[in-house]
């Protein structure tokens, strides 16, 4: 296949790159900068200037693939309404260049707010529904798209999807570390996450574009709960440094704003993703990355 990625240059979108270039796929990148561009031309990958924002470059990006897989999100916590907003806009642009044309759409999603108490699994459906609400609604949004013959496909990823040179929670965490000098959890510690290897998520999404059928849910999950405090003793063992626990009054001021998060339980099961797919995750545990320095080197 030849497909169209956004957040091609990302953290899990340069891994997908990858991925998607071994497998014999072709591939086009969406780039937003000199620097972007430079990053796919050298990995033989086709490029399409533009950006979220251009919803135009979306489109033509779409137009010339047989699958899109959509990875992009501005992430501004600062301004998480202008977030939705962009990522409501571009399923809009993606999905209506697909319809019509039993292509694969792949939408990367969160566990956040799906459910309470429990894990998480693929038969949940998504709570968040229109512009209002949380990444606008996007994944219900693209989901809709089936019923216009578009073979929708929603990859959930772990909020750790980790690896040497991740730049997401775990590697503000560690910041949040060094700043302060003690490597802290929220209350107990007995809030946990999900946790993925890039590589094995990349895999994931390679999969769901090539087989998956429309209207998939799929969890990026090679492991289902990792406390919160054995995350922040990884992490102090990694820097040398104490490990204790912070009052949930003062998550936000230590951690900043991944504090909410670290303070909440985000786990998953992916069981129904392993069976449809025959995806056995390979990759280290997310402790033994922090242990390799993978956060620290």
């Amino acid at each position: 296949m030849r497909a169209f990625v956004t957040g091609a240059t990302g953290w899990i979108g340069s891994a997908v790159v990858d991925e998607l270039v071994s497998a014999g796929h072709q591939v086009i990148g969406l780039a937003r900068s000199d620097r972007a561009e430079r990053a796919l031309a050298a990995k033989g990958v086709g490029v399409v200037r533009g950006d979220l924002d251009d919803l135009g470059s979306l489109r033509r990006g779409a137009d010339q693939a047989d699958a899109v897989i959509h990875l992009a999100n501005k992430h501004d916590w600062g301004n998480p309404a202008e977030s939705d907003r962009s990522e409501r806009a571009a399923i809009r642009a993606l999905g209506g260049v697909l319809s019509g044309t039993g292509r694969p759409f792949v939408v990367a999603a969160p566990f956040s707010g799906l459910v309470e108490g429990r894990p998480a699994t693929e038969d949940d459906v998504s709570p968040a529904v229109g512009p209002d609400s949380n990444r606008g609604g996007s994944e219900n949004l693209a989901l809709d798209y089936v019923a216009r013959d578009v073979r929708t496909v929603i990859t959930r990823f772990a909020p750790s999807v980790h690896g040497h040179g991740d730049w997401g929670f775990v590697n503000f965490l560690t910041q949040a570390a060094r700043d302060k000098g003690v490597s802290g959890y929220v209350g107990d510690g007995s809030a946990a996450w999900s946790a993925v290897h890039r590589d094995d998520a990349a895999q994931l999404v390679r999969l769901g574009m090539e087989k998956a059928p429309a209207g998939t849910r799929l969890h990026a999950v090679a492991e289902e709960a990792v406390t919160t405090k054995a995350i922040a003793e990884a992490i102090g063992r990694s820097l040398g440094l104490p490990v204790a626990s912070v009052a949930p009054r003062d998550a936000g001021p230590h951690f900043g704003f991944v504090g909410s998060f670290f303070a909440s339980t985000m786990t998953a099961s992916s069981d129904a993703s392993r069976r449809l797919l025959s995806w056995e995750p390979t990759g280290p545990s997310l402790l033994a990355d922090i242990d390799a320095g993978a956060y620290t080197a």
